[in-house]
Parts: C-alpha cells; structure tokens; sequence
C-alpha cells in the first residue's frame, strides 16, 4: 500500500535534529509496516512551500523564533494551508480523513490561529527533558495510551500556551490532552503541553520526535555545554545527558508517540 506524507519544515533554514528524527521515524514505521513510502517535505517559512491535498498524513515541525503575530506571506499561507485540510476533513463525505500533527512552534501557531489559549513569552527558556502530565482526556485518548502519567518529552521554548477557553475549545470540539509538571515553588500557571484539535488533528508543545542520539551530540558540543551549564549550571547539564540514557524517558516517548499516532492516521485507509 502507497502511504503519502508530508512534512513541513518550520526551522527558517537553521540547523536542527528535528527533521532528521522525523525522517526517521517515518521511515521506520513504513518499513515495519511494508508500506510504500512517498515522503515530501516542504520548506514553509523560506520559500512559502505549503502541500496540497494529496497526502494522507501531515506533519508540521517545530522551529526557531516567535510564534506571534508577524503578518509574513509564510504565515498567511501557512494558515490557509491549516483551513484547507480542516475544510476537507469537515466535507469529506465517505472519504478518509487526513491526519495532522503539529509540533512545538507549529503548535503554538494554531493555538493562536484558532484562539483556544494564549499564547506568550515565558518568564525563563524551558530546555531539557521534563515530566508531562496526562489530564483526564489524554488518558482517554488513545494517542497517548501507551504513555505513563508522567511520560518524559523533550521540551526547549521561549514561548508557552496557557489559560484555555473552555468555550471556544468546547465549541471547536478540542481537549487539552497533557499540562506540564507542577511546579510549586513558583507562582506561574502550568502549561499547556498537548491538544488534541479535531479527531484528525493533534499537537505537542514538546518534541517527541526527539532521540537520544540527537540530543547526545546536541548537548555535547562545546557551544551548547558551555551555554547549558552557565545558564542552569553544571548538575543540569549532566542530569539530561543521564536522563537520555534511560529507556523509561524520552526513549520511550520516541517510540510511543508519534508511531500511535502514524498507526491511527492510516487505520482508514487500509
């Protein structure tokens, strides 16, 4: 069976590990799965590159900067492209419906599209692996049913999403799937850390796509050791270089995640 994805590339051209683990993780799915593969990406911010409709799954990336408003053509295009598959998932008759996945800054964009949450700066850079806590339909929801409350996710923005609207989630039909951990010690509401949008569209504000590999060599270069331990200090530095090492962690997120969610995407077209 020919399975059609598209990824979109939110990372403005800078360095990063996130396309690469989604490649992989795509890949190795349809591999395991004996699919025939037609994996397209598209570079949205630089070029204004946006996918048609002939794909089954989408998955939208993270990537650098502010995800408030700037009025870019990318911008404008991108939210085009967002209203066109919920248009086709909202008129498709017997049609199967297509399948999105937005991560971290793709995410925070269609929280403010949409005007489900606010989203702002956050008082400091979160950056690290940290506990995510399921709410009540995120434990329900099968997205997340092979995960543990907490499960273990790969986390690095500036920028949060906080304070839902229960009336326009309600009326839009979406649910906060996960918040991040507590934090008692300061006065800040926990954020929101996965929503899922529509039956046919999901997203996270951390990174599951993210691997130890990555991060490994991410956290050993020179430049970013040096930047991680002056700004939270040797301890944490070597806390997440541990922390990658443990299967019960992002390991287990990487291998959990965005596979359920790739199984459930194709389940109707099969």
């Amino acid at each position: 069976m020919e399975v059609r994805i598209a990824l979109l590339d939110l990372y403005n051209g800078q360095a990063n590990e996130g396309m690469r683990c989604l490649r992989a993780i795509v890949n190795e799915w349809a591999e395991k799965n004996n699919f025939q593969l037609v994996l397209n990406e598209y570079d949205v911010r630089r070029k204004i590159q946006l996918p048609g409709l002939s794909y089954q799954i989408y998955i939208s990336s993270g990537g650098p900067g502010s995800p408030l408003t700037t009025n870019e053509a990318w911008e404008k295009a991108y939210f085009n492209w967002l209203h066109t598959v919920e248009t086709y998932n909202l008129n498709r008759d017997i049609l199967p419906a297509k399948h999105v996945f937005l991560i971290c800054h793709s995410f925070q964009l269609a929280c403010r599209h949409y005007e489900l949450a606010t989203v702002c700066k956050r008082h400091s850079e979160a950056f690290g692996v940290f506990p995510v806590h399921p709410t009540e339909a995120g434990k329900n929801d099968k997205l997340l049913e092979e995960l543990a409350d907490p499960f273990y996710a790969m986390d690095s923005r500036l920028y949060q999403v906080i304070s839902p609207d229960a009336e326009k989630m309600k009326n839009m039909g979406a649910a906060v799937l996960a918040i991040e951990k507590e934090r008692p010690h300061v006065p800040y509401e926990r954020a929101l850390m996965a929503i899922r949008f529509s039956p046919y569209c999901v997203g996270t504000q951390f990174h599951p796509e993210a691997d130890a590999e990555g991060m490994s060599r991410y956290l050993l270069r020179s430049d970013k050791k040096k930047k991680i331990i002056e700004t939270y200090g040797q301890e944490k530095w070597q806390s997440m270089v541990t922390q990658l090492d443990d299967p019960d962690k992002i390991r287990w997120t990487y291998d959990h995640l965005l596979s359920v969610f790739l199984d459930q995407a194709i389940a109707n077209h099969l």
